[in-house]
Parts: C-alpha cells; sequence; structure tokens
C-alpha cells in the first residue's frame, strides 16, 4: 500500500471512528448533564471536523507535483495540521468557560453509570483507531496524521478523566470533582494543541532536519573516497516528501561526463540509506567555495582539518 492509501485510509478510520463517538456522546451528555462529558464531546465533535480536514490534506499531499507546485503538494498536510490545533484550542478555550461556570453555579450531574459505560466504549474505539494510525505513521511519518493521532491520545485521558468526575461526583460526593476535571481537561488540550502547533509551524518554515539526522546524512557522504568536501548543506521536510542539496566538492580535473557520474553514484548511495529523499548536488571544483558564513562551512570533518 502506497504512502497516500495508508494516510487515507487513517483519515478515514478517524472520521468513522469520530462519527460514532460523537452519537453516542451527545446520547450520555444529555443523561448526565456532566461538564466533563461536555467537554469530551465538543473535543470529539472538534476530531471530527478536523479528520475531515485531515483527509483533505492528506489527499492534497499526495497528489503528484505539477507545473504550479514543483516540489509537491507536501505542505497541504501541515495546514490541515495547522487547522486541527485552532479547533483544539478553541475546544480548549469552551470546555474552560463551561467549567468555571459550572464551579460558580454549583451544578451536578447525574446519571453517572450511562456515562462511565460510554466512556469505556469510547476507550476501545479509540485504542484500536490509535494502534492503525501508529501503524500508518511508522510507515509515512504524516504531520497530519501525527496530529490527528494526538487528538485522540488526548481523548484517551478525556474519557479516563469523565469517569473519574462522575465517580468522584456521583459515589463520593465530591460535587465540584466535574468541573475541575473539565478544566484539566482543557488545560491538556492546550498543551496539546501548542506541540502540535510546533511541529506544523517547523514544517510550514521549512526547518531544517534534527542535527541527528543531518549527521547520519554527512557521514553516508564521508565514506565516500571521491568526495573531497561538502558546504552549504539545506535539509526540509514537506509532509511525507524530504528534500536536501548540497555543495559537494570534487576533483577540479574531472570532465562534465566524470563528475556526473560520481553524482549519480552519490545519489545511488544515499537513496539506498534515505528512500525517498529528493537530492540536489551541486558540483564544485576542490578548493572553490564561493558563499559566505555558515553556507561556507566545510562540514566533513576529516576534510577540514
Amino acid at each position: 500500500m502506497s504512502h497516500g492509501s495508508l494516510t487515507r485510509s487513517a483519515a478515514i478510520a478517524s472520521i468513522a471512528t469520530a462519527v460514532f463517538l460523537v452519537v453516542i456522546k451527545v446520547w450520555a451528555t444529555l443523561q448526565t448533564g456532566s461538564t466533563a462529558m461536555l467537554g469530551s464531546l465538543a473535543d470529539t465533535t472538534l476530531d471530527l471536523v478536523a479528520s475531515i480536514a485531515t483527509l483533505i490534506g492528506v489527499w492534497v499531499a499526495s497528489m503528484p507535483a505539477d507545473e504550479d507546485h514543483r516540489f509537491g503538494h507536501g505542505k497541504a498536510e501541515a495546514l490541515a495540521a495547522i487547522l486541527q490545533v485552532m479547533l483544539i484550542t478553541l475546544s480548549a478555550g469552551g470546555i474552560a468557560w463551561r467549567a468555571v461556570t459550572h464551579l460558580i453555579e454549583g451544578g451536578e450531574t447525574a446519571a453517572a453509570e450511562e456515562g462511565i459505560i460510554v466512556s469505556l466504549v469510547a476507550i476501545a474505539a479509540t485504542i484500536a483507531l490509535l494502534l492503525w494510525q501508529r501503524h500508518v505513521i511508522s510507515k509515512t511519518q504524516s504531520i497530519a496524521i501525527k496530529t490527528d493521532h494526538l487528538h485522540y491520545q488526548s481523548d484517551l485521558f478525556l474519557n479516563l478523566a469523565v469517569i473519574a468526575a462522575l465517580v468522584l461526583d456521583q459515589y463520593l460526593g465530591f460535587a465540584q470533582a466535574d468541573p475541575l476535571f473539565g478544566l484539566g481537561i482543557a488545560a491538556w488540550l492546550a498543551w496539546g494543541a501548542w506541540r502540535g502547533a510546533s511541529e506544523a509551524l517547523d514544517h510550514l518554515m521549512d526547518k531544517e532536519w534534527p542535527l541527528e539526522r543531518r549527521e547520519e546524512f554527512l557521514a553516508v557522504l564521508a565514506r565516500h573516497p571521491d568526495i573531497r568536501g561538502v558546504h552549504d548543506l539545506r535539509t526540509r521536510t514537506s509532509g511525507m516528501h524530504d528534500f536536501v542539496q548540497f555543495h559537494m566538492a570534487v576533483d577540479p580535473h574531472l570532465t562534465v561526463a566524470q563528475a556526473h557520474d560520481l553524482m549519480d553514484q552519490v545519489e545511488e548511495r544515499l537513496a539506498g540509506e534515505f528512500p525517498g529523499v529528493e537530492v540536489l548536488i551541486h558540483p564544485d571544483p576542490d578548493g572553490l567555495i564561493n558563499e559566505e558564513g555558515v553556507a561556507a562551512e566545510e562540514l566533513l570533518p576529516e576534510r577540514g582539518e
């Protein structure tokens, strides 16, 4: 199954799960009057909207490059993730407001059994979805599915919080448990939104690969005997696609054809170690560096000594 098919399957599974959860949580909220359950319902409703956005995002991101988008459409995933973050933030604010109001008014919950049963069913459905999403993420590293996965990870805690709030309120007489757990849920969602926004913005802003991965990439280049130096290495990630470009110092006496063959060898070796990464190499005669500052720094230590 292709990366695009995997991400679409995860998004469709997410939508189906969200629809099911919304239906049962609407019923449970009406039965219990619980702020924590209402918060869980609001989060799941926004999860449904976000999952639809995710499906659109991964569908667009899987489209091949065209004349107007020569680097592909991968950033559609980051845009979908940003929309999800906005929805999570709105959800957190609404839940917090409802919880504070509930604290002031001293509202009570009812029918704890129904709320607990619905929360247990929701936990089972969420675990099944998370397992499939984790498989898809391991295969594709999709930022949109990662953010969606974050939603449903939080749903596990939301549903456990609902159960705890109802038990404390109805069976142990702690009337303030429900709105307090609602505030906790809002704080958890806000923290998740912050984390999701950070990674999505990294993709949109073309942040460099993590240092460890860059070093692994340079280590592959360092093992090639005909590469005399590397500088101006630039890396970025766009959805499921990775892009790398760098300047490579070679023997200045090579013909154009020989330099081309060398670049083909390097690209083949990199493809074996970093499959799917699009590589652009600029050959320079050894000793010639026209760049300045960071771009001019030699990145292969043994070549720079």
